[in-house]
């Protein structure tokens, strides 16, 4: 990890990123058992407000890949490669390291033959790596189409594999355990959220995102930039929306209506972000999103982390069991936990963002 002091930034893209970041840290640390639908993940088929904030953090990463290789010209050279691939590494190794953490503080100090290979660390750091290569050596005209064929193609395997199927008959989870084995899967649903083959559709939407950063940068009026953005948003839901019906919405698989209706609230989000952030300037609201917008992985990272620490030292059963004796309502009490969990996350990461520290991972 590196401390950097930008001179300038995107704040709009900041603050969005900070909702999404907030969004995960949130909705991954509830203090009870019980928690309200908006909090939880869709059982399988279906979209709740917790299923947007890993696809909304891909396609904000998308917009950030185009910015940070825009300053190279989108040249490939040994540096530029080198920084990708460091990156990405050292995103894939985190991942595994938080993995780790959890298993060697219950003892097990080789969780080798059984730690888990994926999960969001490795998809983000898959996609980002993987974008980036793409961005430096692919013309980006040729890019919506790769998109584009990653998308149809995948819609094909899920229909002609039973890959909306609950069970060990989806053709995702066959691959994924031939390839990378069963116990170095995700066990707690049937199909791995986080697989390598679901991995395809969510470096699609990742390249939507580079594209929509694309739009943002290279479009001066910033009236038409804000207009572009939303119109291509609504575009993209609406296609998601009506592909729906042969295609259901559904996060377990990142299926390809999941992918566009994601990307196109995304893109609305941003564009009216911009709207009101940027042209309008109205910014006071904004501050507690930015915090978090600022260090986005850095805040995340040591959210997992100290979420291991809670369950291992049982503290967090400690905090959520008096939470509780206050307020009888346990979806409640739970919302209130991960709130504070949220908070506590925030005042770590406000004296990096009053003193300008942004660390890059």
């Amino acid at each position: 990890m590196t401390t950097t002091t930008p001179s300038k930034r995107l704040l709009s893209l900041d603050v969005l990123r900070g909702m999404t970041v907030f969004g995960m840290i949130l909705v991954n640390n509830a203090g009870g058992k019980l928690s309200y639908d908006t909090l939880r993940h869709s059982v399988w088929n279906g979209l709740t407000p917790c299923d947007l904030v890993f696809p909304f953090f891909l396609f904000i990463m998308g917009i950030s890949t185009y910015i940070a290789l825009r300053k190279f010209n989108f040249r490939p050279s040994a540096s530029v490669i080198r920084k990708i691939l460091k990156r990405t590494v050292i995103i894939f190794f985190i991942g595994w390291g938080i993995y780790w953490f959890e298993f060697a503080c219950e003892g097990d100090f080789f969780p080798f033959d059984h730690i888990r290979f994926l999960g969001v660390l490795p998809r983000i750091a898959l996609c980002y790596g993987i974008v980036s290569l793409l961005s430096l050596y692919v013309g980006h005209n040729y890019l919506k189409w790769i998109a584009g064929a990653l998308l149809l193609g995948y819609a094909f395997l899920l229909q002609f594999g039973n890959g909306y199927a609950a069970d060990g008959t989806n053709i995702l989870s066959i691959i994924d355990t031939k390839i990378l084995g069963y116990e170095h899967l995700y066990h707690k649903s049937p199909v791995d959220p986080e697989g390598l083959v679901s991995t395809l559709p969510a470096i699609a939407h990742t390249i939507i995102g580079f594209l929509c950063g694309r739009l943002i940068l290279e479009t001066k009026d910033l009236e038409q930039k804000i207009i572009k953005l939303f119109v291509a948003g609504f575009l993209l839901a609406s296609c998601g929306f009506l592909l729906v019906e042969w295609l259901p919405l559904n996060k377990r698989i990142w299926s390809p209506s999941y992918a566009l209706v994601t990307c196109g609230l995304a893109a609305m989000l941003q564009a009216t972000l911009l709207y009101f952030i940027d042209e309008k300037q109205k910014k006071s609201w904004c501050k507690t999103f930015e915090i978090f917008g600022v260090n986005p992985l850095f805040l995340y990272v040591l959210s997992e982390l100290t979420t291991v620490t809670l369950n291992v030292t049982e503290l967090k059963t400690v905090i959520y069991e008096g939470i509780h004796a206050s307020i009888s309502d346990p979806y409640a009490a739970s919302a209130i936990y991960s709130l504070l969990f949220v908070g506590v996350m925030g005042l770590i990461g406000y004296p990096l963002y009053k003193r300008k520290i942004y660390i890059k991972i």
